[in-house]
């Protein structure tokens, strides 16, 4: 098991989830990955809900703001990549072609962060830990593994975000782009063909599983759309791509060699 107490800059720490229907989905993912939950008060009646995985914090999870959904926003997931100093980043973005959706902003005392819209169309959250860190584990069974982004232009978002994190990349024979954030294994890009249709960039998140099958006829009971049915993902093991009772999309995966409990 990887227990985390600290980020690198660049590296993927946290994700969260914004609900327009948030009592049918938080319940969706405390019964499909077995999680606990700490709910954290934000102001004006709203919670915070940190999901938990043996005391561990995993992901958060809260109802969309009145105004954004009366936007028509769809419930989705948000990825967070960790960095220094979010403020610095500010002119970074946007002289790479990026934009700042919202901030920057103090979380409490949690830490601070922006949101940001890349030059492809995806939106990512850049996180600057203070009294949170983000994810407590990652990529054992019931914690995060993985983040890639379907983008519409692998090139602009590769210049882009090399520019903001150093990332490099290998691409492999089939065109999958994995990113190297200081020489490491940090997540992948992948393009979209016509096959996507209209479906906009984006950065979605992986969740661990100990049994793909069980999970996705557990999921399937639960109220989810399974998109992808159990896919091979050569090397690392079988995946399948879903959305939550609310419309959030997600990948699980059971991999060849998850990282184990440590007692």
């Amino acid at each position: 098991m990887y227990n985390v107490t600290r980020y690198p800059p660049g590296t993927f720490s946290w994700a969260d989830n914004s609900s327009t229907d948030a009592e049918a989905a938080k319940g969706f993912y405390l019964d499909l990955f077995g999680w606990g939950k700490i709910e954290e008060p934000i102001g004006e009646g709203m919670t915070y809900t940190m999901f938990q995985n043996r005391g561990r914090h995993v992901a958060g999870f809260a109802a969309m703001m009145p105004d954004m959904q009366a936007q028509g926003i769809p419930s989705h997931w948000t990825n967070y990549v960790s960095v220094d100093d979010v403020d610095a980043m500010v002119d970074v973005v946007t002289a790479n072609g990026g934009a700042v959706v919202f901030g920057p902003m103090d979380v409490f005392e949690s830490g601070r962060m922006i949101q940001i819209i890349d030059p492809t169309g995806a939106q990512l959250g850049l996180w600057q830990p203070k009294n949170h860190i983000g994810a407590g584990i990652v990529n054992t069974v019931g914690a995060m593994c993985w983040n890639e982004l379907l983008t519409k232009d692998t090139e602009a978002a590769k210049a882009f975000y090399s520019a903001l994190f150093g990332w490099e990349y290998i691409v492999g024979v089939n065109g999958y782009i994995m990113i190297q954030n200081g020489g490491r294994n940090n997540g992948a890009m992948m393009q979209m063909d016509e096959s996507f249709g209209e479906m906009p960039s984006v950065w979605q998140p992986y969740f661990t599983v100990a049994d793909i099958d069980a999970s996705i006829a557990k999921a399937g009971e639960l109220g989810a759309t399974i998109i992808i049915p159990k896919t091979e993902a050569p090397g690392a093991g079988h995946f399948a791509y879903m959305s939550d009772p609310a419309g959030a999309h997600f990948y699980i995966i059971q991999l060849i060699q998850a990282e184990p409990w440590e007692e």
